[in-house]
């Protein structure tokens, strides 16, 4: 509750950005014309706008699974960790820590918003292990590490409140990711800078809460509004081979339980192409071929044209 004491002036109704103000177990929406309440389950505020999301307020009242079933057993977890696997992410360390150079040249203690934060992000740790940084954690489902339940189509944060925003593996579940990349603009300090990768040539990891892909230029033009410092193949040729062939595998059975049991053939199987993507990532053809692509960028009031967007075409068709 300390956390959210602190932060309270800041968080805003998701459904019409006035203030709130907290009473006991609740958030309540100070405009008289408003007036939704949001509930506080253990110390974590859900601040969902129901008019504009896939999810309800009830969802998490009712400790609903909201995306993908994290609680499996000991032992289960413990045989998916003796298995190889089929992913890698070549670069999510170095950018990381270049985001990390950009946010503490704009400021000494940087706010940092994470979405998608329930399950820890590849390369991550060195802003966790960074004390100067202050990150609010936030994901549409209760993972380990959520400290807000919120939708990233309406972010419940005042207007240019962050220095940093981080958007990892989470536009491709979201049912509009430009209404998405808007909120990250808003809540974004003047210069403030953002993060994203976002999956290309990847199939469908979530089940029903999986949308969205994009090449190269498509990730870029979401982040028209944005000046690029970097961008590029996060995840090469060699896994998008790998995850393909396993969904093929896969294909010839309809039964959970039969894939479960190939998983360990598949990815035995498999696993080694991802290493194939140390000698192709930075090859021209990566940008026709990638398992997903990284964004880099600040906030800017010039909006990148469509016209310049095709100038920026780096592949070999």
């Amino acid at each position: 509750m300390e956390l959210l004491d602190k932060v309270v002036n800041a968080l805003k109704c998701p459904k019409c950005l006035s203030d709130i103000e907290k009473r006991e177990n609740l958030l309540v929406c100070t405009n008289d014309n408003c007036k939704v309440s949001f509930p506080i389950i253990n110390g974590r505020p859900v601040l969902i706008n129901e008019e504009n999301s896939v999810f309800k307020i009830a969802d998490f009242v009712e400790m609903r699974d909201t995306t993908r079933n994290t609680n499996k057993s000991f032992l289960r977890k413990k045989i998916r960790s003796l298995i190889p696997s089929i992913s890698k992410n070549i670069g999510a360390k170095e950018n990381y820590n270049r985001f990390l150079e950009k946010l503490l040249s704009l400021n000494n203690s940087p706010k940092v918003l994470i979405l998608g934060s329930g399950i820890k992000g590849e390369g991550i740790e060195v802003l966790f292990n960074n004390r100067s940084i202050e990150l609010y954690e936030s994901d549409v489902s209760f993972g380990p590490r959520t400290q807000y339940i919120l939708d990233a189509h309406n972010i419940p944060f005042a207007n240019e409140y962050f220095d940093g925003v981080i958007v990892q593996a989470v536009l491709e579940h979201v049912v509009d990711p430009f209404r998405c990349v808007q909120e990250i603009h808003r809540v974004l300090k003047k210069d403030g800078y953002v993060y994203a990768e976002t999956p290309f040539i990847q199939q469908v990891h979530e089940g029903k809460y999986d949308f969205h892909r994009f090449t190269h230029l498509g990730h870029r033009r979401l982040f028209r509004n944005f000046l690029e410092i970097q961008s590029g193949a996060i995840c090469g040729p060699g896994m998008a081979l790998a995850w393909a062939y396993s969904y093929f595998i896969y294909c010839f059975f309809s039964s959970k339980k039969m894939r479960r049991l190939l998983l360990p053939f598949v990815h035995f199987s498999s696993f080694f192409l991802k290493y194939f993507d140390y000698f192709l990532i930075n090859k021209p053809g990566v940008y026709d071929a990638a398992s997903g692509y990284f964004f880099l960028g600040q906030k800017s009031d010039v909006v990148l044209t469509d016209i310049e967007l095709l100038k920026l075409y780096k592949g070999l068709i």
